[in-house]
């Protein structure tokens, strides 16, 4: 349980502005909003419990099979429309060469992205929070460890992919510059998160189902998530095609529909729910500033929810 006395109201994560206008508030209780920055444009959740008390959250055994309100009811559900969507993701990056060598996936849930990268990496390595996950992960990849970016040890890996994970975390810029300490120079980070600049969000208001209350406290555009990825030191950053399939069940439940069980066979391609980017690491490493030399927050599971 979550104690709205202990959440705090932050400073913009990305720039530091106080500056901010509200964007959406939710009649749930506990109280959340979701605000952005006036300077930079990031959208945040305000006020969100703390990195602690979310961390709790990841780090249980239950997360991806929860019968609360936060983590995924079944993620295992969504296996096949998720092992579709990342196959069509790495497909996309072995067109343009950006596949091959050593592969870390941070967030990894059950691994269905390190089973589908067989054909494409030397070596699948990730990392989860969640125990119960990796154990799943394990048969599925080469390496599988608890924990955050740091757990993979130093590497350096070739290509680094976290998919809907930057979401969740605290301090978005640490959390990528952790992602550029793993990978080696001239390598490839892939990040991907909801579309905040989306139609979709604009049309559904309230209800847009990225709205996962207190998991996601942060909102990208591709604008932000541009902003970021270039504040953490990468660079030649290029726009990356997501199209994400989902459970028709899933969708149907998400507009508050109800569709017999027949239907769980089928799934929907919807586009644009995803803004997705791909990034490199300088091929001379610059020297970290003071901000940067404190260790960065921890990333958390993937998600496979619209």
């Amino acid at each position: 349980m979550l104690d709205p006395t202990s959440f705090e109201e932050p400073a913009c994560p990305l720039c530091g502005s106080q500056q901010r206008e509200t964007v959406v508030r939710f009649s749930k209780a506990p109280p959340y909003g979701v605000v952005q920055c006036r300077d930079c444009e990031l959208a945040y959740l305000s006020p969100r419990p703390t990195e602690t008390q979310m961390l709790e959250l990841y780090r249980a055994d239950d997360y991806f099979a929860s019968s609360e309100d936060q983590g995924y009811q079944s993620y295992e559900a969504q296996q096949e429309p998720l092992r579709r969507t990342f196959r069509r993701l790495l497909e996309t990056l072995a067109r343009t060469g950006h596949t091959g060598g050593s592969l870390l996936e941070v967030g990894c849930g059950y691994g269905y992205l390190l089973d589908e990268a067989r054909p494409f990496f030397s070596r699948r390595v990730g990392t989860d929070f969640s125990a119960g996950a990796v154990e799943v992960a394990r048969s599925r990849a080469d390496e599988v460890f608890v924990g955050p970016a740091e757990a993979a040890g130093t590497g350096p890996f070739d290509v680094i992919i976290t998919n809907h994970v930057i979401e969740h975390v605290y301090d978005p810029v640490g959390f990528v510059r952790s992602l550029a300490a793993r990978c080696r120079p001239g390598g490839t980070i892939v990040v991907s998160t909801p579309d905040f600049g989306s139609a979709w969000r604009r049309a559904m208001g309230v209800r847009w189902p990225s709205y996962k209350l207190p998991e996601h406290v942060l909102y990208f555009a591709q604008r932000t998530l541009k902003r970021t990825l270039e504040a953490a030191g990468l660079e030649r950053l290029a726009p990356v095609p997501y199209p994400h399939a989902f459970p028709l069940p899933l969708v149907a439940e998400k507009l508050h529909l109800k569709l017999p069980a027949a239907f769980g066979r089928y799934n929907l391609w919807i586009p644009a729910t995803t803004v997705a980017m791909l990034a490199h690491v300088p091929m001379v490493a610059s020297e970290p500033d003071a901000d940067s030399a404190s260790a960065p927050p921890a990333a958390v599971s993937s998600a496979g929810e619209p």
